[in-house]
């Protein structure tokens, strides 16, 4: 049995292999945790790549790793940069063509490539539209996210935090309400402290949403079972309806021979 084990984690292990075999890691790293998810939007949209998931190492630095064919990963990485240098938040950039498997081990890139690998299914697009309003400083953040939600039929998903005061508010909301709502927060943020970015992202993709952080609100919990906490607790009687005397129906039975 043991044999048999092995030998299973063993094809496994080659699957992945196969799958991964000419593939590259792509990374771009900006200054902003909006900048960074509208870069790995574009990168999702411009070519076939994955999205593997993010690294934020402080100091508002945040990085989106991708994964795919090493020229797909080339021009995802590429439309990448352009973003993030046309809005300013751009730090560094890497290519990686077949990376060896214990990079991929060490490093915190390695725990959806098996998920990635079996499934398929994250390129649908979303109907609605993810708002995303960083501060530096938490009352900012505070006063942006309650006028985003007072201005326009939106919801709060979730807030991030990645470092020198930096925090971000996510919203959702169709395009329009979602637009509308980033421009009020933008101005609370102003007017409270200090507006550091700003990202609207209409229609993401599937596996960019899967990405992002999702409050605990939004999470369903099963509730426990309320018990009585008294084994003294009276219990309501039943009423006992009376069932009708078989020997006054109307009908009489025959019996057959």
């Amino acid at each position: 049995m043991e044999a048999y084990n092995q030998r299973f984690i063993s094809a496994q292990a080659s699957h992945r292999r196969d799958i991964f075999k000419d593939s590259a890691l792509g990374m771009v790293s900006t200054r902003s945790f909006p900048a960074m998810v509208g870069t790995a939007d574009t990168m999702l949209k411009t070519a076939g790549v994955h999205l593997v998931g993010y690294e934020k190492i402080g100091s508002g630095h945040c990085t989106a790793v991708v994964r795919g064919g090493i020229a797909d990963v080339r021009l995802a990485v590429e439309s990448g940069v352009q973003v993030a240098e046309q809005i300013g938040q751009l730090v560094s950039s890497l290519v990686i063509p077949r990376p060896y498997p214990n990079l991929e081990v060490i490093l915190p890139i390695n725990s959806r490539l098996s998920a990635l690998a079996e499934d398929s299914n994250y390129n649908r697009l979303s109907n609605l539209a993810i708002g995303l309003v960083e501060t530096r400083g938490f009352p900012a953040l505070v006063g942006a996210a309650d006028a985003m939600l007072k201005a326009a039929d939106v919801q709060l998903a979730a807030y991030e935090k990645i470092g020198a005061g930096l925090c971000t508010a996510i919203i959702r909301g169709s395009v329009a309400n979602v637009a509308v709502a980033v421009e009020a927060g933008m101005n609370e943020a102003e007017r409270i402290g200090e507006l550091n970015a700003v990202m609207v992202i209409p229609r993401p993709l599937e596996e960019l949403e899967h990405t992002l952080p999702v409050a605990s609100c939004w999470i369903e919990e099963r509730q426990p079972l309320k018990l009585p906490v008294s084994i003294k607790e009276q219990v309501a009687e039943t009423e006992l309806m009376q069932l009708p005397d078989l020997a006054r129906l109307p009908l009489k039975m025959t019996e057959e021979d």
